[in-house]
C-alpha cells in the first residue's frame, strides 16, 4: 500500500522532541517493515528543510508550512493554507490511507475518498481538539482509556457514529530497551555528574509550566531543607531551540529566579536536550522521577518509562496518570500536595525499594511496544471508507441526566479536582447530589446543576 501521513510539526532525523513524535516515528517505521511506502509530511523549518528517511521505504517530506515555534500554528495567511491543502491533496491523490497523527490538519474533505486513521496525541491544543469535533475519518485511535472518554464526552455528544470507530490503543514501551541496568557512559557528556555523589531526582518534561517543574521545585526545597537531602540533585532538561521561542526564555528565566529564591542554586541542574536513544540511561541516572504537572496528559510517557528502568516514579493523580496503573501498584498524589508528595519522595529515597515486581509485570502485559504498533498496522491497514458520519444535536431540558465529568474526580470531604481547570474546590452540593441520584442528576434535583455544567464539572448523557 501506499501511506500518508501527516504531522504538523517539525521532524527530525535523528532528534524526537516529545513522546507523539516518538510513536509517530515508530508506527512508521512498523508499516515500512510490513512492506508498505510511507511518505510523512510535515512541518518545514530552516533546520529541518531537506527530505531525510526513517526507513527505506519510509521518507519524511518537510514541504508544510505552520507558524513557527509552537504554539499557534495556523497563525499563517490564508494562500499558506491553501498551499497546505493542494500539497496533501496531490500526494492523497494516489493513496491507499491517509494517517493524521495528532488530529491536526484542519480540512477533512481532502481525504473525502481515501480511507483515514486519526490519532487523537493529546487532550489539550486548540488543534488536535478542533480535529476531534471536525472528525469525518474512517477510524478513530485514542491512547487511554480516560482520553477516550474526553473524547465520547465531548465530539461524540454530536457525532453519532464515533463511538463504533473510535478504539482505544495505549502507548506502547520497548522493555528491551527501557529495562534496569547501569547507565551508559555516553549518557555522562550530555549530564556531567556522578550519580553515586547525589540523590537523584529527574524532570524529564518540557519547559512548560503545566509540566509542573513550579511543583518540582516546591519538592526539592522541602526535600532539601525539611528532610534533610542535602545531597539532593535535580536534573531538568533544556528545550532543544529555547532560543526560538519567547514564551520558553521568560519560563527559564522564571525557574532560575524560583531556584535562587529558594535557595537551591546548587541542587538544581539544567542540561541538553537528551536524545532519545539515550533516555532509557537517563532514567537509570535517577532515583527518582517525578510528574507533578497539571498538564492534561493523553498518556504521559515518562512515568511508566521510568518505572520500566527500574527508577521510582511519582505521578500526580491528573488525567491519564489517575487511572493508567491501579493505585495498589503505583502511589498517586493529589496536584499541589508538596508536603505529601515530599513525604512520599522523602519515603522512596530512604527505603530504595526500586520497583515492585508486580508493578513491572502489569507494565509488561498492558504497554507493550509490539502490542500497539500491531494495533496500529491493524488500523490502518484494515480501514474502509465508511458512509459520511453524522453529526446529531439532542437538546438539553429537564428529563437530561448528567453525570461528574471524567476529567473531574472527588476526594477528601466533598473536594473536587478539575483537570482543565487545574484546580481543587470545594463543592459539598455536588457531593450531596451525586450520591443521592447515581443514576445521573436532573435539572430539578439541584439548583446548581445548570452552573456545574457551565463549568464543566458534570457533563450530559449517562451511557
Amino acid at each position: 500500500m501506499k501511506i500518508v501521513a501527516t504531522a504538523i510539526n517539525p521532524l527530525f532525523p535523528d532528534q524526537v522532541i516529545g513522546g507523539s513524535t516518538k510513536h509517530l516515528h515508530n508506527v512508521v517505521v512498523r508499516l515500512a517493515e510490513l512492506g508498505h511506502d510511507v511518505t510523512v509530511l510535515c512541518t518545514r523549518r530552516d533546520d529541518t528543510a531537506e527530505p531525510f528517511r526513517w526507513h527505506d521505504r519510509a521518507q519524511v517530506l518537510p514541504v508544510l508550512h505552520h507558524k513557527q515555534p509552537f504554539p499557534q500554528p495556523y497563525e499563517i495567511p490564508a494562500y499558506v493554507m491553501a498551499q497546505n491543502i493542494q500539497v496533501v491533496a496531490d500526494h492523497l491523490a494516489d493513496a491507499d490511507r491517509y494517517y493524521m497523527h495528532d488530529g491536526e490538519f484542519l480540512f477533512p474533505p481532502v481525504a473525502a475518498d481515501v480511507p483515514t486513521i486519526v490519532s487523537l496525541r493529546d487532550n489539550v491544543y486548540p488543534e488536535t481538539m478542533l480535529g476531534s469535533y471536525l472528525f469525518r475519518g474512517d477510524a478513530l485511535i485514542t491512547i487511554a482509556e480516560f482520553s477516550r472518554e474526553v473524547v465520547l464526552t465531548g465530539p461524540g455528544r454530536f457525532l453519532r457514529q464515533l463511538p463504533e470507530r473510535t478504539v482505544m490503543i495505549p502507548n506502547g514501551i520497548d522493555f528491551d530497551r527501557f529495562r534496569p541496568g547501569a547507565p551508559a557512559e555516553a549518557i555522562l557528556d550530555l549530564v556531567p555528574i556522578d550519580p553515586t555523589a547525589h540523590t537523584v531526582v529527574l524532570h524529564p518534561h518540557r519547559p512548560e509550566p503545566s509540566k509542573g517543574l513550579p511543583q518540582t521545585l516546591a519538592v526539592a526545597d522541602a526535600l532539601v531543607h525539611q528532610h534533610g537531602f542535602d545531597d539532593l540533585l535535580v536534573l531538568v532538561p533544556r528545550w532543544f531551540d529555547t532560543d526560538k521561542g519567547d514564551d520558553t526564555r521568560s519560563f527559564q528565566r522564571a525557574m532560575e529566579a524560583e531556584i535562587a529564591r529558594r535557595g537551591l542554586g546548587r541542587h538544581v541542574l539544567f542540561h541538553d536536550w537528551i536524545p532519545q536513544s539515550l533516555m532509557p540511561d537517563y532514567y537509570r541516572l535517577g532515583d527518582l522521577t517525578l510528574a507533578l504537572g497539571h498538564f492534561v496528559e493523553a498518556f504521559g510517557n515518562t512515568p511508566y518509562e521510568s518505572l520500566a528502568c527500574g527508577t521510582s516514579a511519582i505521578p500526580a493523580r491528573v488525567a491519564t496518570h489517575r487511572t493508567l496503573v491501579p493505585d495498589n501498584l503505583l502511589p498517586k498524589v493529589h496536584f499541589g500536595d508538596i508536603e505529601g508528595t515530599a513525604s512520599l519522595a522523602a519515603r522512596i529515597l530512604h527505603e530504595r525499594a526500586g520497583v515492585s515486581p508486580e508493578l513491572t509485570a502489569y507494565l509488561r502485559a498492558n504497554f507493550d511496544a509490539d502490542a500497539q504498533l500491531d494495533a496500529y498496522a491493524a488500523v490502518i491497514l484494515g480501514a474502509r471508507k465508511l458512509p459520511a458520519i453524522d453529526y446529531t444535536f439532542t437538546p438539553l431540558g429537564p428529563d437530561t441526566r448528567y453525570r461528574l465529568a471524567p476529567w473531574c474526580y472527588e476526594w477528601g470531604d466533598a473536594m473536587f479536582w478539575h483537570d482543565f481547570a487545574a484546580e481543587h474546590v470545594h463543592l459539598p452540593e455536588l457531593s450531596r447530589a451525586m450520591a443521592e441520584h447515581p443514576d445521573g442528576l436532573r435539572a430539578a434535583d439541584s439548583s446548581e446543576v445548570s452552573a456545574w455544567y457551565r463549568a464543566g464539572y458534570v457533563v450530559p448523557g449517562v451511557r
